[in-house]
């Protein structure tokens, strides 16, 4: 009996299109797949996933906008009417990306209103961008640093109480290592990581199998966490990125225990972690 053949790897393509949350739901799993195995496609989409974080801050309040009325007008003019309606069905996905490109030149002193607030969001139904980004990048985190065999941590468990401290400060913010010892996990050490709203800490836990689960958190936005306290339940499962998470909003400040591990042994380590720091 022939086995089916593995899907093919990603492309540079797909792999944009994955960022951008335009890929096909066939591919998912050849992204994903790709991103635990191999670092240095872990690596780049990290990379071109800050660029694009970046580029929504400095242009952050053009990607709710309707399209310009002189594009419209463009499209009318260039193409068929009874292919307008398949080809904005095809551009729609890229429609904000375009625009932030766009924004930074022809329309570059354009003056347009704000973006819909987190709450508004909320109200239609629809995931909190902010804590959706927060997640996602706890997972590509770990997908990145967790293979790691020599440099796993900036900062050693060894020097705990240093690594506490510095990424406290640097958090602006108390921060304590929850105790993971009665699943088997001790903990490896941590890093600084860049977050859209400021510094990210990431601590690294190992068990004597060598599976690794990593805690990050950070400081979310208020209104993003506001509307997520009273909309959202306080912990949640989240299996979007290349490896799943628990996570959880406490007072403005976000938590997500990732790690490759079956549903059940996540949520009992994310437990004893949210236990331990709320």
């Amino acid at each position: 009996m022939n086995r089916p053949a593995p899907p093919s790897p990603p492309t540079d393509d797909e792999l944009h299109a994955w960022i951008d949350g335009q890929l096909p739901s066939d591919r998912h799993g050849a992204v994903e797949d790709a991103l635990a195995r191999d670092p240095a496609v872990a690596a780049k989409v990290a990379a071109w996933h800050t660029q694009l974080d970046a580029l929504r801050r400095l242009h952050g309040e053009l990607l709710d906008e309707p399209v310009p009325a002189p594009l419209m007008s463009a499209l009318d003019r260039n193409l068929p009417r009874q292919a307008q309606r398949g080809a904005w069905l095809r551009w729609g996905g890229m429609a904000a990306g375009l625009l932030v490109a766009f924004a930074a030149g022809w329309l570059g002193n354009a003056q347009w209103s704000g973006a819909p607030r987190a709450g508004a969001q909320l109200a239609r139904g629809q995931a909190v961008p902010a804590v959706r980004e927060f997640v996602r990048d706890a997972s590509v985190a770990h997908a990145v640093y967790a293979p790691e065999k020599r440099h796993p941590v900036e900062v050693a468990a060894t020097e705990q109480q240093h690594l506490v401290q510095w990424l406290s400060k640097r958090l602006d913010r108390p921060l304590k290592v929850p105790d993971l010892s009665t699943q088997g996990y001790t903990l490896v050490g941590g890093r600084l990581l860049p977050g859209e709203t400021g510094a990210r800490a990431q601590f690294m836990f190992e068990n004597a199998a060598g599976e690794r689960v990593t805690l990050y958190v950070g400081t979310l936005d208020a209104q993003a966490a506001g509307a997520t306290a009273s909309r959202e339940t306080a912990f949640r499962f989240a299996s979007e990125g290349p490896v799943p998470s628990f996570y959880w909003v406490d007072q403005g400040f976000g938590y997500a225990l990732a790690g490759k591990l079956p549903r059940e042994i996540l949520l009992k380590l994310a437990t004893l972690a949210y236990r331990d720091l709320s």
